[in-house]
């Protein structure tokens, strides 16, 4: 994760020196597309992450409040995202 994030991290500084250049716009636009592309790949590997790890133990605990929590978290990530 930290490598792809590095690595988007990077390809933001090519961008901001592409502006500061006045490269062509849909140069830059292309660029910036295949960087969204990138920051969807690292928030599904985030997520995949996240699923396995923490919304498993608590859905598997014995702690209702917590698996509700979790429920509850998940779908404000998808209700934030669909509003995009």
């Amino acid at each position: 994760l930290r490598k792809r994030a590095l690595s988007i991290q990077g390809h933001m500084g090519a961008v901001v020196r592409m502006i500061e250049e006045d490269a062509y716009c849909i140069d830059i636009i292309t660029q910036t597309q295949a960087i969204q592309k990138a920051l969807e790949k690292l928030n599904a590997l985030l997520l995949e992450r996240h699923l396995d790890g923490c919304i498993t133990t608590a859905i598997r605990g014995n702690k209702p409040k917590e698996r509700e929590r979790v429920i509850k978290e998940l779908l404000h990530v998808f209700e934030t995202t669909a509003k995009l």
